[in-house]
């Protein structure tokens, strides 16, 4: 048993997922170039790219998998078999505001947008909109997505997910950040020196 929440929070994941990819395919048209960059990626940034794939991979399959072999969700500590009500809403409000946020965030980049992160190939800086309270407002929105996919579907998978996305951002993140520099040079760093790497706190900056 997921419980309805699960499956709605499950259903937004598929229909984030689905304008992820539409979104990235109007970015490639716009900019006349490819703009899925993560086959390129070597080193740690090869291991980041590995690990968003798993992280929305375990989010999205891993409730799947324990219902159909219940044997193994049985052995799943975290597995609530659809309880919690309370926790599930939560959970559902939390991955449909990250799902509109990390969209909203990757719309308005237009041909700036890239999946990964390659010198020489970061397109024009974008700082406006969102760009003015975070620096990665789309990972943001990603996360509170995971977030609340692992509240709505508290199992071992989700709560993977989640942990794993975090790492993966943080490797992925300080990467851009030097190719950013090295491309934008005094203009991206009187942008970071302006917006936190996360939210608009400003104890949250040196994250």
């Amino acid at each position: 048993m997921l419980g309805e929440k699960g499956w709605i929070a499950l259903g937004v994941v598929v229909l984030y997922l689905t304008f992820f990819a539409w979104g990235t395919v109007e970015a490639a048209r716009v900019a006349g170039r490819p703009v899925w960059l993560f086959g390129q990626a070597h080193g740690t940034e090869r291991w980041a790219a590995m690990g968003f794939r798993l992280a929305f991979a375990l989010a999205l399959l891993g409730p799947l998998v324990w219902l159909v072999f219940p044997n193994l969700h049985k052995l799943d500590p975290f597995w609530t078999e659809g309880f919690f009500h309370g926790k599930g809403i939560v959970g559902v409000l939390l991955a449909v505001a990250g799902a509109m946020l990390a969209f909203a965030a990757q719309m308005p980049m237009g041909a700036s947008w890239r999946v990964g992160v390659l010198k020489g190939e970061s397109g024009a800086l974008v700082t406006g909109g969102l760009f003015r309270l975070s620096r990665n407002p789309t990972f943001v929105g990603q996360g509170l997505l995971l977030t609340g996919m692992a509240l709505a579907v508290l199992s071992l998978p989700t709560l993977l997910a989640v942990f794993l996305f975090a790492f993966s951002a943080s490797v992925q993140i300080r990467a851009e950040e030097g190719v950013l520099l090295s491309d934008h040079g005094s203009e991206y760093r009187r942008w970071s020196a302006q917006v936190p790497r996360w939210i608009g706190i400003q104890s949250f900056r040196h994250l």
